[in-house]
């Protein structure tokens, strides 16, 4: 059996049907594009996010370190601070106590005088404040070596040196004194005696320096003191 070939159907160009087909796959192709470029900025985007992130919690992480690196030294700064203080106070009072060590040896060397024989002596005075008032206890050391096992007996006065409206001022012992004591005050010892007394200052008198004065027994003794220096000797206990 002989097959015939299908008959040929020839048909008219539709340019417009093209040209629209041709914009159709364009337009495809195009949005085709805009989709693709939206997805790699979004996942862009989504990139850039996760790495601000991890930005952020790494510098989040190094200034919790460095605020904890910062109290610490803060922290080793305030004991070495307070470690130094106490050093000090330590080293003001060991020296406050080899002070009065040296001047317990002076006292005691004065006392046994070895070789050396001191008459009537002024050893130290210190003077302690009245609450209150303008009145001024002071203790007076008074030392002889040179008739031992001897009594010796006299009278201690002082007077005190200042400013006064303006003017430098010397107060004698009756000025500081009531009328009871205003021949001094007594004593008598072999070896040491804490002379002890009360003296008032003057409104508005300033005092800087002090002149003390013992006489007794044919001896006299006379020392001269700075009020700071006298005032700040520590009182320390009675033996006389």
């Amino acid at each position: 059996m002989i097959r015939h070939p299908p008959p040929l159907v020839i048909r008219p160009l539709d340019r417009s049907r093209e040209r629209r087909r041709a914009l159709l796959i364009a337009a495809v192709w195009l949005i085709s594009l805009l989709v693709a470029a939206w997805l790699g900025r979004a996942a862009t985007e989504r990139g850039n996010g996760a790495a601000d992130a991890q930005t952020l919690a790494d510098l989040k992480t190094q200034n919790d370190e460095l605020k904890a690196r910062v109290a610490i030294v803060q922290r080793a700064e305030q004991v070495a601070r307070v470690a130094l203080e106490d050093l000090r106070r330590s080293l003001g009072e060991r020296d406050e106590e080899i002070a009065s060590l040296r001047a317990d040896l002076a006292f005691y060397g004065r006392l046994v005088g070895g070789t050396r024989r001191e008459g009537l002596a002024v050893h130290d005075l210190r003077l302690t404040p009245v609450a209150g008032s303008r009145a001024w206890n002071f203790v007076a050391t008074l030392t002889q070596n040179i008739k031992r096992g001897q009594d010796i007996r006299g009278r201690l006065t002082l007077s005190v040196e200042g400013v006064q409206d303006g003017k430098l001022v010397t107060l004698d012992w009756k000025s500081l004194v009531d009328g009871g004591a205003a021949s001094g005050i007594g004593y008598g010892f072999k070896y040491f005696e804490q002379v002890k007394g009360t003296i008032m200052l003057p409104e508005g008198f300033t005092p800087n320096r002090l002149h003390l004065q013992a006489d007794g027994s044919g001896n006299r003794a006379e020392q001269d003191f700075q009020w700071a220096d006298a005032v700040k000797i520590q009182e320390t206990t009675d033996v006389g």
